[in-house]
């Protein structure tokens, strides 16, 4: 009798590849779920399919990235402070909003929804970023750091909408996407307030 086994074709799996192979694999899937969320159209094809796959490694990279920038500008006696607060701002703020969307009748998964939420807060660090170097550069100018952190903080929440309105029905989308907009205004005064 002939083993059956060896006709089955070769399954992949994970579990023998090497660690660097898998940490470029989760980096380029990072990467390409940024990418999404830097360019939000509202006709791409496939881009809820590909954001179903949720991880949690982007948004809390970006997570991570956004406290320490804010906590290194902050006063000494407040760093840890600032760091901890960023994080579970980030954190609470991204699972109320998938709550509100889950109640509302949204067609996502809990973790997908905080992973969605995670990634596009990313405008926001770049917004951080840039006012960083702004005021390493000239000095501290208020008007030319509102204006970076209002992109940022319409990209954040024009990138959320996208995805929202994807997975809401059009009759509920103000409902949640009002505490998406003050889930990104209370990020962007973070910033804005460094």
């Amino acid at each position: 009798m002939a083993d059956d086994n060896l006709s089955a074709p070769p399954v992949f799996a994970t579990l023998d590849e090497k660690v660097s192979d898998t940490i470029l694999r989760d980096v380029r899937q990072v990467a390409s779920k940024l990418k999404v969320v830097l360019l939000p159209r509202d006709n791409q094809d496939g881009i809820l399919e590909k954001l179903k796959e949720w991880d949690l490694w982007g948004p809390l990279m970006v997570c991570l990235t956004l406290s320490i920038m804010l906590s290194l500008t902050a006063p000494d006696e407040q760093r840890a402070l600032v760091f901890a607060g960023v994080f579970v701002i980030v954190w609470c703020g991204a699972a109320i909003v998938t709550l509100n969307a889950q109640l509302l009748g949204g067609t996502i998964s809990f973790f997908q929804s905080v992973c969605i939420l995670g990634y596009c807060v990313f405008p926001l660090n770049v917004a951080c970023f840039a006012s960083m170097i702004i005021k390493g550069l000239i000095g501290s100018v208020f008007l030319i750091k509102l204006a970076i952190v209002v992109v940022g903080f319409i990209w954040s929440t024009r990138a959320s909408v996208v995805f929202i309105s994807q997975i809401i029905n059009s009759e509920r989308k103000a409902l949640a996407v009002y505490p998406v907009f003050f889930f990104y205004t209370f990020i962007s005064w973070m910033v804005l307030i460094q």
